[in-house]
This record gives C-alpha cells, sequence and structure tokens, in this order.
C-alpha cells in the first residue's frame, strides 16, 4: 500500500516516527507529510492568513516533509500538492495521549484523518494512551496497529468514515485484545488555575478532569482504561436528525 503519514505531534515526534519504520517494515511505501512543530488540540483549523511553507527533513532511516501549518494543512497541501499519487491510506499519529470521547472534537490527530477521509482516502487515527511511554513500548505498539491495517474492512466502510485506534498505557504484553466501542459521553470538567509572570501580570493554564461516574462501560475511554484496543469509526456528519424532524413539524416545514 502507499500510505501517507501525518500527525499532531509534530515531524519529529517518537511516535511518528515508530509508525513510519513500522509502516516501512510491513512493506508499505511511505511518504510523511507533517506539521513542523506541535500542533496539539488545534482540531480542524486551517491557516488561511499566513503563507504555508515546508521544509524536507533527511535524517538516517527517515524521509519526510515538514509543514509550517496545522495537521490539517499538512493533508491538504500534502494531498494536494506534494504527493505523487492518491494514496491507499492516509494514517495519523501515533499521538501521544488517547483520543477518545468528545477529545475528538479539539483533536488534531483526527481532524487530519478527517481531512484525509474528505479528500477520499481510507483513513486511521492511532493514539496511545501514555505521554511518557517508552520507546519499546510505543515500537511494539506501532507494530501492533500496523498489523491492524489488513483486518479493518476498508471497503465496507461507508464514505468520509474514520477508523479511530486507541491503545492502552499498559505493556503491549498486557493489552487485553481488541474492542469496538462507540465514544463515551463523558465531558471534562475544566478549570483555569490563575498565576502571575514575573513582573506580576496574570495568566491561566486551563486544567481539567473527567468525572468517572460519567464514563461509561462499553464506551471507548472506559474500555481503554480497561487496558483494552479500541476500535470506533468515527463520522463527520453533524446534523441531529431528530432534532431536524422536530424542527419540520414544530414549524409545519416540509423537507
Amino acid at each position: 500500500m502507499f500510505v501517507v503519514l501525518t500527525n499532531d505531534d509534530g515531524i519529529f515526534a517518537p511516535g511518528l516516527r515508530v509508525l513510519y519504520r513500522e509502516l516501512l517494515r510491513a512493506g508499505h511505501r511511505v511518504r510523511v507529510v507533517a506539521p513542523l512543530e506541535e500542533r496539539s488540540a488545534s482540531g480542524h483549523a486551517l491557516t488561511v492568513h499566513h503563507p504555508l511553507r515546508i521544509r524536507q527533513v533527511e535524517e538516517e532511516g527517515f524521509s519526510g516533509i515538514a509543514v509550517s501549518g496545522t495537521p490539517v494543512d499538512c493533508v491538504k497541501l500534502g494531498l494536494s500538492r506534494l504527493v505523487d499519487q492518491k494514496p491507499d491510506l492516509l494514517v495519523s499519529g501515533m499521538n501521544a495521549g488517547s483520543n477518545v470521547g468528545p477529545d475528538i472534537l479539539y483533536s488534531g490527530t483526527l481532524s487530519a484523518a478527517s481531512e484525509g477521509a474528505f479528500m477520499g482516502c481510507s483513513a486511521l487515527a492511532v493514539s496511545h494512551n501514555s505521554r511518557k511511554a517508552s520507546m519499546s513500548e510505543l515500537e511494539d505498539y506501532a507494530r501492533f496497529a500496523v498489523e491492524m491495517i489488513p483486518r479493518i474492512p476498508w471497503a465496507g466502510l461507508r464514505p468520509y468514515r474514520v477508523i479511530s485506534l486507541n491503545l492502552p498505557d499498559c505493556p503491549l504484553s498486557e493489552c487485553r485484545g481488541v474492542r469496538c466501542c462507540p465514544q463515551s459521553g463523558a465531558k471534562w470538567n475544566d478549570s483555569y488555575d490563575e498565576r502571575r509572570d514575573p513582573w506580576g501580570h496574570p495568566y491561566w493554564w486551563m486544567e481539567g478532569v473527567v468525572p468517572p461516574d460519567q464514563v461509561l462501560p462499553g464506551t471507548d475511554k472506559y474500555e481503554l482504561e480497561q487496558g483494552w484496543a479500541i476500535l470506533t469509526p468515527v463520522q463527520f456528519e453533524l446534523t441531529d436528525e431528530p432534532a431536524l424532524a422536530l424542527l419540520r413539524e414544530h414549524l409545519g416545514l416540509g423537507s
């Protein structure tokens, strides 16, 4: 397969590098187009007020294009101008940290994958539920993720779908297997810690917690925390069909 690989943690992130190596080891042809710097939680943001610049990154055992923009910029520019053919698969990741429940609304990882899906590619987002994993653990899970690719029935998916793979925070030998789960509806309770800079000016640092009682068994966040690798098919058609029908009925409007 011809795979385009991107992420939101930046082209120098360990998670991207291990996926790159494992994709090559599995016999895939890989082209990397990724942000020059970390762009986590950038969602589906686009760069529209500044030019995009690229930089070729060549290192021993690695080749890629770094883009001075967001993950979605990387996919749009990459597939439009920087890649010589349409990929068989767009892979985004491996993200440092999970992307479950409402997190996908903020996630640059999922947004990059969804942009690939919008542009007609099969798309896989890969996230690992740790920001402090060892390199050997990342390598094991990168191999696990790459081995999942041929097991997914890509041809049977409806257009503009993303498969989100979340990997647990434990050694691969302790992973309990794979489960297919819906998103959790648990929401962050955000707070902002007010601090002072050396000149006495205030600034704020976002903090937050997901209340455990909101995380229901059978959902992606719950089962991920139990040590399962989670597959969630994601769509970005946001129309609330029951609410649409209610509005039409209430306002006496036809379809």
